[in-house]
């Protein structure tokens, strides 16, 4: 006697996709199904063009060689534009986060892109983040002042604790965002409005604020 095996799915490939996509950050399944049905339905060269484009994405994004922004060439368009103040540094935790601040048209800066924040607990150390160069960038000469713009937690005012003794030999400026962004919230959250005035009132960078 045969045994039935009962199937989730009618085909196996559209399973390889629905837990491919599921993977994605925020994706559940029925959301990974949903929109694996729909590519199903849509033109063929749509998907071969959205596929491409992921591949494309993966295998030749650059990273800007000065402040670490993704990039298609080797130094990113805001370092390249010579119409940026490059005596102001914004230091960010990541690209979605210098998005964040670049959207509100209020910083015309350079930034410098951490990768992360110090955070023990996820064995993410100093070394793992984009500190050493951002210590060079400024010990290089030109910047004035570096603008703290991480998020307002404990992993984050640790973080800006670090860098400030570390830039502290170099004599260069140092301020954190006005806390318009709100302790405990995360920098990319925060509505355009609140974060530019943020960046516009910025306070000097204190030891006991990250205490």
């Amino acid at each position: 006697m045969l045994e039935y095996t009962h199937r989730k799915y009618p085909s196996v490939l559209l399973e390889r996709a629905v837990e491919e996509l599921s993977k994605l950050p925020g994706v559940g399944r029925r959301t990974a199904l949903r929109l694996a049905l729909h590519l199903l339905r849509c033109d063929k060269a749509a998907t071969e063009r959205l596929a491409s484009a992921l591949v494309s994405l993966r295998l030749e994004v650059k990273y800007c060689r000065s402040c670490h922004n993704i990039c298609d060439a080797d130094l990113c368009e805001i370092c390249s534009d010579r119409n940026r103040d490059g005596a102001l540094l914004c230091v960010v935790e990541n690209v979605r986060e210098m998005m964040a601040v670049e959207s509100t048209g209020q910083f015309r800066g350079l930034y410098h892109v951490l990768g992360g924040v110090i955070s023990p607990l996820d064995g993410i150390g100093p070394g793992d983040i984009e500190v050493d160069s951002l210590v060079e960038r400024v010990a290089a000469g030109g910047v004035t002042e570096v603008i703290l713009a991480l998020s307002a937690t404990m992993e984050g005012d640790t973080t800006c604790f670090f860098i400030y003794r570390k830039l502290a030999p170099t004599g260069v400026g140092v301020s954190v965002i006005a806390r318009g962004v709100a302790v405990g919230d995360e920098l990319s959250y925060a509505d355009e409005l609140t974060l530019g005035r943020s960046i516009m009132q910025r306070i000097p960078f204190e030891i006991k604020e990250a205490l």
